[in-house]
């Protein structure tokens, strides 16, 4: 007579890996701070030289600086970017409509013909205007004073900044509408606010 013997084998639990030492976090390299152009570096600060804490550098990049003006400053700001800095005309003006803050800004971008050095040389200036709800163009407190008198070229953009976003400027000689028709009673078409009706 034979018997089957059954023989249980106990199978052990796999041994559980040694855990690794908590890798070290590496060290951060050391970031060098960021080289601004020595000859747009030089104009921004001839300007706060002047200026101090009424103006304040928004960027220096190469052939390129923002400054901002208080709008009670930025006419003498742009005085002594011509008379100082022989930056002579003003290549573009636009508004930029912030509600958020109850303001729209206005931003003169400002080159050079006579000044060799300037040639490829932009001088972006911006100030800000009051922002009123309800719009009364050149009747409410949206106003900033006039660049005209300074730089000739900004007689019709000033213009246009007018009647698409509501400033006013005061000093500027012909401040008609441009592109709108005179009897336009809608808000400034630029707003954020403006919204075309029927659609």
């Amino acid at each position: 007579m034979s018997s089957d013997t059954e023989t249980k084998t106990e199978t052990k639990p796999a041994a559980k890996p040694a855990a690794k030492p908590a890798a070290k976090p590496a060290a951060k390299p050391t970031e060098k701070p960021v080289e601004l152009p020595a000859f747009e570096k030089s104009i921004s600060e001839k300007v706060t030289e002047k200026f101090g804490d009424k103006v304040e550098v928004e960027f220096v990049k190469e052939k390129r600086v923002g400054i901002k003006a208080k709008r009670e400053d930025v006419h003498d700001v742009a005085e002594f970017i011509r008379d100082g800095l022989n930056y002579d005309h003003v290549e573009s003006v636009t508004g930029v409509d912030y509600p958020q803050d109850k303001e729209i800004e206005v931003v003169y971008v400002i080159g050079s013909y006579s000044d060799e050095s300037l040639a490829k040389q932009l001088l972006v200036l911006s100030t800000r205007a009051q922002r009123e709800e309800n719009p009364l163009p050149g009747k409410d407190a949206t106003k900033l004073p006039s660049l005209r008198d300074i730089f000739y070229s900004v007689e019709f953009h000033e213009r246009e900044v007018f009647e698409m976003f509501g400033v006013y400027f005061t000093g500027h000689p012909d401040n008609r509408r441009l592109l709108l028709p005179e009897d336009w009673a809608d808000l400034p078409p630029l707003r954020k606010d403006f919204a075309i009706k029927g659609r």
